[in-house]
């Protein structure tokens, strides 16, 4: 590319990928991203604030100490999660969402809260298949 050329626009470039076709690359960051534990980190951050490691544990009930570090470390390489080191003694280590972060928990959160208020009638399909297709 040279210097008089200009990177696509992110809707131009959005509608060469295509998260549908398999060897595409955004379905990787796709897949990445809708894991469970980045999504409920990303509520938990947006709803939160900054919070250092143990409080997100903490704020995402049944997270491991492993995948919790997994799914940082994630969301910090696609750009979505600043970690930060204060020089303090000991240490302190702050996660906070960037701007990609917040502009995808912004999508997330909606989707949680239809979870929340919709289960009662998924738990209640849910029964009415299993009675439909017992299991054997």
């Amino acid at each position: 590319m040279t210097t008089q050329e200009q990177p696509p626009a992110p809707a131009e470039e959005a509608r060469e990928l295509d998260v549908l076709a398999q060897c595409c690359p955004s379905r990787a960051v796709f897949a990445e991203l809708v894991d469970k534990w980045s999504m409920l980190i990303l509520m938990s951050l947006a709803e939160f604030g900054q919070q250092r490691f143990s409080e997100l544990q903490r704020g995402v009930d049944g997270v491991s100490r492993k995948m919790l570090t997994q799914s940082l470390r994630t969301l910090e390489r696609n750009g979505l999660v600043k970690r930060t080191v204060h020089p303090e003694t000991p240490p302190r280590v702050v996660y906070d969402l960037l701007p990609l972060g917040r502009e995808l928990a912004a999508l997330v959160a909606p989707i949680g809260r239809w979870t929340e208020e919709r289960t009662p009638l998924m738990l209640a399909a849910r029964t009415e298949f299993d009675e439909a297709h017992p299991a054997g």
